[in-house]
């Protein structure tokens, strides 16, 4: 697991033009779904909070959620447990847990739009499964058109099969962070949009670094870079060290 933070070309309206990458090796590291459908709460938590609950080195938002403040956008699966059955329109499918590890990728990011791949044959193959908004298509291809909304937050999967995890506190359109992340040096082959402003929240804890990054500003929501604390989520995906390297 390591950290880098990207400087990006293009100056953002608010905030320090900064993109923090969390690089995990899913071989080393695995990842949870965790969250209010699982513990039964009534409401969620701060990634850090999470993280000290659940014992996790890293947590991200496992993606947005519906008006009742629970409820995953689109499917989602952990082990044998479907917290939300629907398929929507999202093109993009994190997939983890493989049921037969080394037989294939611990981790991939599918487009659900590319030749032969389909739900039902993701799942075939893996136990976990998260749908969100798609950001990139492999193999690093930007699926935003310019436009003027903006805020900060996804989860990538780089050219040799590892897990990103991105975050900004200064706001972007997703066309623009696309190419900031496309250009950066970092890999990326596949990206999904995860969360955005005051929400948008990344957590790591591991060794002697603890940082606790959260968002503030989006578009039409909170149009200022003024948020001083991390607002609770219901749904996060955990990092922890494996038992045993894969």
């Amino acid at each position: 697991m390591d950290i880098r933070v990207v400087q990006s070309r293009k100056q953002t309206l608010v905030g320090d033009s900064k993109i923090t990458v969390l690089r995990i090796d899913p071989g080393r590291w695995e990842l949870e779904l965790m969250g209010v459908f699982q513990t039964g709460e009534s409401g969620g938590h701060t990634a850090r909070e999470w993280s000290k609950k659940q014992k996790y080195a890293a947590a991200i938002n496992a993606g947005m959620f519906q008006t009742d403040g629970k409820t995953h956008l689109g499917y989602l699966r952990s082990g044998d447990r479907v917290y939300n059955g629907r398929l929507n329109s999202y093109q993009s499918v994190m997939a983890f847990d493989p049921r037969q590890p080394g037989k294939v990728a611990a981790f991939r990011i599918f487009d659900l739009d590319s030749p032969g791949v389909d739900l039902q044959a993701i799942l075939a193959d893996y136990a976990s499964a998260v749908q969100n908004l798609r950001l990139v298509k492999h193999p690093g291809l930007n699926q935003w058109a310019q436009q003027g909304r903006e805020w900060s937050e996804a989860a990538g999967e780089d050219s040799q099969g590892r897990v990103l995890f991105i975050y900004s506190r200064s706001p972007f359109s997703m066309h623009d962070l696309n190419q900031e992340l496309l250009g950066a040096g970092i890999g990326l082959v596949a990206a999904q949009h995860m969360e955005g402003g005051p929400e948008a929240q990344l957590y790591v804890h591991a060794g002697d670094t603890e940082l606790e990054m959260f968002g503030s500003y989006e578009t039409a929501f909170k149009e200022s870079d003024e948020n001083s604390a991390a607002w609770p989520v219901p749904n996060v995906i955990g990092v922890r060290q494996r038992a045993t390297a894969h």
